[in-house]
């Protein structure tokens, strides 16, 4: 199947919101932009990050539809569209693919704590339905359940749709054995912006990034650079911003990177419940680790 694959610096971004929790779509086509400028090589748009667990699905199509039409293929647009519901992931998947995205991430299906044959019956089903590009997104942190590398290799040789894996286990053993023996072109993608240079070493190739929402030029130095095999160079750019992609998770995300974001200007820092504005105290130490990177 030909289509997009994803590589590079793909930045998982935030949704904004103004003040009633309404989306603010003018902050959003001014993000979609800025990440344009810098040189981004993918958005993914309602995922994590952008807060897809509280969006109603007419939001989310409303985001795609904006993010396409703003890109105007300048830019892949990724649309999340997993959920704990097989058939709700279809039919949302459905909808992205007629707003013109160019692929899908899908996160695992949580709080079901399906086994890993009902993992493989899951992404089976939507690679059947959805014909684009999909992405698997691994994140036992948040779902419950850990997709393992054999069923991930499984998905990759049988599910022609699926062309890569967002791995946020952590488990660098898990990333090798998937890069070892799924297919050769299935692409890797780091789902943790401090294991991006470790896990490009080993064979991923690239990104879908927190930290990029507000330094994508800086993390694209470290991911061009490890790419292009110049590990020193891509070393020294990796322990500078090191820090401040922990300090992103120093709460729950998105909450940590909208009040960076806020702190720069780019958009307010609004939340949707359940989550809320990080303490004053830590908002403080981005801060002083913002002033200290110069970024404000």
């Amino acid at each position: 199947m030909k289509g997009y694959l994803p590589t590079g610096v793909i930045t998982a971004i935030v949704t904004p919101f103004k003040s009633d929790s309404s989306i603010d779509f003018k902050a959003f086509e001014k993000l979609i932009e800025f990440q344009i400028k810098n040189k981004a090589d993918g958005i993914v748009v309602t995922g994590s990050t952008g807060e897809g667990a509280t969006l109603s699905i007419k939001e989310k199509i409303a985001l795609y539809v904006t993010a396409v039409e703003i890109a105007n293929k300048r830019i892949p647009i990724i649309a999340g569209t997993g959920s704990n519901d097989t058939k709700a992931t279809i039919e949302l998947s459905m909808l992205a693919k007629d707003a013109g995205v160019d692929a899908l991430l899908l996160v695992a299906p949580y709080y079901n704590k399906p086994t890993q044959v009902a993992l493989f019956n899951h992404f089976m089903a939507i690679n059947e339905m959805v014909d684009i590009p999909q992405i698997i997104y691994n994140v036992p942190s948040r779902t419950g359940v850990n997709i393992a590398s054999p069923i991930q290799a499984l998905i990759a040789r049988k599910c022609k749709n699926v062309v890569a894996t967002k791995e946020a286990s952590g488990d660098l053993m898990q990333i090798m054995e998937i890069i070892d023996t799924a297919p050769k072109n299935f692409i890797v993608l780091s789902g943790d912006d401090a294991l991006t240079l470790p896990m490009i070493s080993l064979g991923a190739k690239g990104v879908i990034s927190v930290f990029s929402n507000f330094a994508p030029k800086q993390l694209k130095t470290i991911v061009d650079y490890a790419m292009a095999n110049d590990y020193e160079k891509a070393r020294q750019a990796h322990y500078k911003y090191l820090k401040m992609m922990d300090l992103c998770f120093i709460e729950s995300n998105p909450a940590p990177v909208k009040s960076i974001m806020d702190q720069m200007g780019m958009i307010e820092e609004h939340l949707r419940l359940p989550l809320i504005p990080i303490s004053p105290e830590n908002a403080e130490i981005l801060k002083a680790e913002l002033k200290k990177l110069k970024f404000i």
